[in-house]
């Protein structure tokens, strides 16, 4: 099968209208028609304001659809299900991240997490077998699918294989065959617009006898007999709903809710979410689906015919797992790597707009996350719109726009690194899943970007690189590089390397602007991105033990840059404890506490440890989650080299070098290429070679098994820095 030529931007429309359909159902979740109805009306637009909810939020039916598809990434085209169900296992934080957190047997998906620690490998962890009908038969594997849809462009037969594959992890019988229908018709859906069409085609690929099947027949000899979709849905409620399959979210019902607005939605984005939304039951599931499905049918144009449905949005996505350094991302970014796992498939090279950039605009209509800083000050000064054009490498760029500034005005336009406030993580916390994360941007690296001024401008403007970082009071300091004046037409290249900031992360990055004479005018941004390696000590801040002896609470969100895969409540809190910065505690087997991205490559980390109880620790590099990467572990009798793989640890090498419980050690490791080296307390202690060179990028990590370590000092720095 071909590449469609306009592949990336439809899996684009994909994303986006999954991402819409779940901010958009997902504060009324749960609810049903009659009070949706009686409460709210038709749904016809976002109703977050009416119930004082965030629109973006942490989700899990986002998390784990644009996380586990991460598999492909991982092992390739011949992924199986045992190795599905290990990207669950280094992706997911018990009890924090991606599931439903309801306990065995009565959420699936914890259910299936249980029997995958417990060593049950995938398919057997998600089969009837061994959960049960009901258990087995819940909607998650249909939730978490369209991401398998999506890299098989009309090839629907590879769709329902991966959707077999993917789903049984958690999930059997008719459960398989709802998600293999959706990812039928996403796959076909780049190359067939009937939807008549579409539904033959992924009823033809699952079992004719099924319960899936048998309601679809139903649903479309309804959709003869009756025009009004009320009826139909009291129909299907009869016949299918809630009263006649059980357990919290049954597959069959919610199924049936995707196919009713399907069929009398009129091909129409809006009235097909419309429907789906206000039918109640998994509002926000749901309503992704068939916002996915959409997106990919019918492209941008179709998501752009009715309301403002991305200006709230801007791209924004959340992906809070283990893997911390790709929790903050963007709907184009998202794209990208699904659009790409496509090509692999299909043996095509990656595609990397202008040269690899992380901001680059290459989608219409994309803003990946920018957007105008609302402080009093600023606010209302600068507007930003996606538009043809003002690019050395590519085709497009982020227009921004500003108003006459006045003297000394500035406005500036951002887009997040990090959790962008302490509100949102409050928020978050409350309202959604807690956003572990780690910082995108370090001190140490150098940003790029490439700026045009519009030749209609009637006067020069003055551009600078900024970043916003955490302080003692949670709030933001500024940095921001030397101003570079820009005439009309002319363009500036800028680059930046971003300082210290005392230990706090990063949390936004982007563009001032200033004018001059209070003119107004446009800048292009034609794109920004960072490389290099963090030149960074990430101890407890000085403010923070004034603060404390001063009796005053906080500041957390330095703490809250780790993301934690350890069994210490008290540091999933970020409570301190006194003197160090970081305690590690781990009831059973070994947990990490982790920060950085994937983008490292080549770097040392140095942390100073005090084993207090415990059966070992120490530092890793390159983690790309609880089950990926090198580390360092010291235990009383030997120090080892491991790579940690699968739940596997293979030893590149050790030696009978121990340390002691309460005494303090500074452990060192180094990463280049596939050489690691080890030191203890300044001295070279082992040296090994990883011949597969299994991870090539990763963050770093403290590692503790089964005890309590103290951590009063962590660093990472460029090779070069200390030798």
């Amino acid at each position: 099968m071909s590449m469609p030529v306009d592949y990336v931007e439809r899996v684009y429309a994909g994303v986006l209208g999954k991402i819409i359909g779940v901010y958009l159902g997902r504060p009324f979740e749960g609810w049903s028609y009659e009070t949706i109805m009686e409460r709210l009306g038709e749904i016809n637009g976002y109703v977050h304001d009416k119930l004082h909810v965030p629109l973006i939020v942490t989700d899990d039916d986002l998390s784990g659809t644009f996380t586990f598809i991460r598999a492909l990434e991982d092992y390739g085209s011949g992924v199986t299900p045992a190795q599905i169900g290990h990207t669950w296992l280094n992706a997911i934080i018990e009890e924090q991240t991606i599931l439903w957190w309801g306990g065995m047997g009565n959420s699936t998906e914890h259910t299936a997490y249980l029997r995958l620690k417990a060593g049950i490998e995938a398919p057997r962890s998600g089969s009837e077998a061994l959960n049960g009908k009901v258990v087995a038969e819940q909607i998650g594997a249909q939730i978490f699918i369209d991401g398998w849809g999506m890299v098989a462009p009309g090839d629907p037969e590879r769709a329902v294989d991966f959707a077999r594959r993917a789903g049984s992890v958690s999930h059997d019988g008719e459960a398989i065959y709802g998600a293999q229908v959706i990812a039928a018709m996403e796959a076909q859906a780049f190359v067939e617009p009937d939807l008549g069409k579409l539904i033959d085609t992924a009823q033809g690929l699952i079992p004719r006898n099924s319960v899936i099947s048998r309601m679809i027949d139903d649903l479309r000899a309804w959709r003869g007999e009756t025009a009004d979709w009320h009826t139909a849905r009291r129909w299907l409620v009869e016949r299918y709903g809630y009263e006649r399959y059980g357990g919290n979210c049954h597959i069959v019902p919610n199924h049936g809710l995707i196919i009713l607005a399907l069929l009398y939605g009129d091909d129409d984005f809006q009235k097909s979410l419309m429907i789906v939304n206000t039918a109640g039951w998994d509002t926000d599931c749901n309503s992704g689906n068939v916002g996915c499905l959409l997106g990919i049918k019918n492209g941008l144009a179709g998501i752009d015919g009715g309301p403002d449905w991305r200006g709230p949005v801007a791209d924004r996505l959340y992906l809070p797992t283990a893997d911390g350094g790709r929790s903050i991302t963007d709907a184009a970014r998202e794209a990208y790597c699904i659009a790409n796992l496509g090509r692999r498939l299909q043996s095509l090279e990656p595609l990397a707009p202008k040269g690899g950039a992380r901001f680059h605009f290459e989608l219409p209509g994309s803003v990946q996350g920018f957007v105008s800083e609302d402080s009093p000050e600023a606010g209302g000064i600068v507007g930003l719109e996606n538009v043809a054009g003002f690019s050395e490498s590519g085709s497009r760029s982020l227009a921004i726009r500003y108003r006459g500034l006045a003297e000394g005005q500035v406005g500036r336009v951002e887009t997040a690194t990090f959790i962008p406030s302490h509100d949102v993580a409050r928020t978050f916390e409350q309202h959604g899943y807690r956003l572990l994360a780690s910082p995108t941007l370090y001190p140490g690296q150098t940003i790029h970007a490439r700026v045009v001024a519009s030749p209609e401008n009637s006067s020069p403007v003055q551009i600078r690189l900024s970043v916003k970082h955490y302080n003692a009071a949670d709030e933001f300091n500024v940095l921001h590089s030397d101003p570079q004046d820009i005439d009309p037409g002319g363009t500036s290249v800028v680059t930046w390397t971003v300082p210290d900031t005392e230990g706090y992360p990063t949390a936004w990055v982007g563009i001032e602007i200033e004018g001059e004479g209070g003119q107004p005018g446009s800048v292009y941004l034609d794109y920004l991105t960072w490389d290099g390696t963090p030149d960074v000590i990430l101890d407890r801040p000085a403010e923070r033990e004034r603060n404390r002896l001063a009796g005053v609470s906080g500041p957390r969100m330095w703490k809250m840059a780790w993301v934690n895969g350890l069994d210490n409540r008290e540091l999933r809190d970020h409570a301190d404890n006194w003197p160090e910065a970081y305690r590690l505690i781990q009831n059973r087997g070994r947990g990490l506490l982790m920060q950085g991205t994937r983008e490292w490559t080549d770097y040392q980390v140095t942390a100073r440890l005090t084993p207090h109880l415990c059966r070992a620790g120490g530092v890793a590099v390159r983690v790309q989650g609880m089950m990926r990467y090198y580390a360092l572990l010291v235990d009383a009798d030997k120090a080892r080299l491991i790579r940690a793989f699968e739940g596997q640890d293979r030893v590149l090498a050790e030696r009978d070098t121990g340390w002691r419980l309460g005494q303090t050690y500074e452990l060192n490791l180094q990463v280049r290429g596939n050489h690691l080296i080890a030191a203890i307390d300044g001295q070279v202690i082992l040296e090994a070679d990883d011949p597969e060179q299994l991870f090539s990028g990763g963050g770093i990590g403290l590692v503790c098994e089964e005890g309590r370590i103290g951590c009063d000092h962590v660093e990472v720095r460029p090779i070069s820095a200390r030798q």
